[in-house]
């Protein structure tokens, strides 16, 4: 039964819940038990997951990371980091999704959502309702600040705290140049003071639930290539608004936003 919409993935402690989301519906699509919290780990672990991930092509034509999203709670949020870092790249490597480990306070947040607009304690259906407390849109603000407007004002719409940049407006003297500033920060001291406006920018990605790359037509520039290493360190969720271009590197990326 291929279905259309995007395929959501949920695992949990003992069980793997797949939906479909589409035209704002949610549908439970399947309920497995699975014995996630049986001892499996490292290798074990991630090939159970990659096996599952790869049966999904039941429910859609296509498998990736625009049209799948995939999510894990419970036993998962328990990982030391270094072992949470090896499932998420051996996910990505053997299937090519972004496995999304959901942290204790953002889980709660969802369940609160779900259970203030519906009625239903399911993660999914808060998760769906608003994805992002807080957010950074990163992307080329000489080249496509139209379209970064755009990002903010469709994150803001959902009720998402955009924590970089705060605002778009530019500030006079630096239209044109080669180094943009927004009307809420001060006027570079010399060339080397650049460092420090992106670093400030880049220092918000550690308190957001997400950066998302604002890349139309898939173009990723020098910039923000440079930030995406940062966001990787960080284990940071990434989320392109297009497929990315020119980017030599492949890592755990989602593409498109909305749930």
């Amino acid at each position: 039964m291929v279905t259309k919409g995007r395929v959501l993935v949920h695992f949990g402690s003992e069980r793997v819940s797949v939906y479909r989301h589409q035209s704002g519906e949610l549908s439970l699509l399947t309920r497995e038990r699975l014995p996630f919290g049986a001892g499996l780990a490292g290798e074990a672990l991630a090939d159970s997951v990659s096996e599952f991930c790869a049966g999904l092509k039941e429910f859609t034509e296509v498998v990736d990371n625009k049209n799948t999203r995939v999510h894990a709670t419970g036993v998962f949020q328990q990982l030391p980091q270094p072992e949470a870092n090896a499932l998420v790249n051996s996910v990505y490597v053997d299937t090519g999704l972004y496995f999304n480990i959901v942290g204790p306070e953002l889980e709660q947040f969802y369940l609160d959502t779900g259970m203030s607009a519906c009625g239903s304690y399911d993660m999914v259906e808060g998760l769906i309702r608003r994805e992002f407390r807080t957010a950074v849109v990163c992307g080329s603000f000489q080249q496509s600040l139209g379209d970064i407007e755009g990002t903010i004002t469709q994150l803001r719409e959902t009720g998402t705290e955009v924590l970089s940049p705060r605002s778009t407006r530019i500030k006079p003297e630096t239209e044109g140049t080669g180094f943009i500033l927004f009307d809420y920060q001060d006027l570079l001291k010399n060339e080397r003071d650049t460092w420090r406006h992106k670093y400030v920018h880049m220092d918000a990605f550690r308190q957001a639930d997400a950066v998302i790359v604002c890349n139309p037509g898939g173009r990723v520039g020098s910039g923000t290539v440079f930030e995406l290493g940062f966001m990787s360190a960080l284990s940071k969720r990434v989320i392109f608004t297009e497929e990315p271009l020119g980017v030599s590197v492949s890592f755990p990326c989602e593409v498109g936003l909305g749930a």
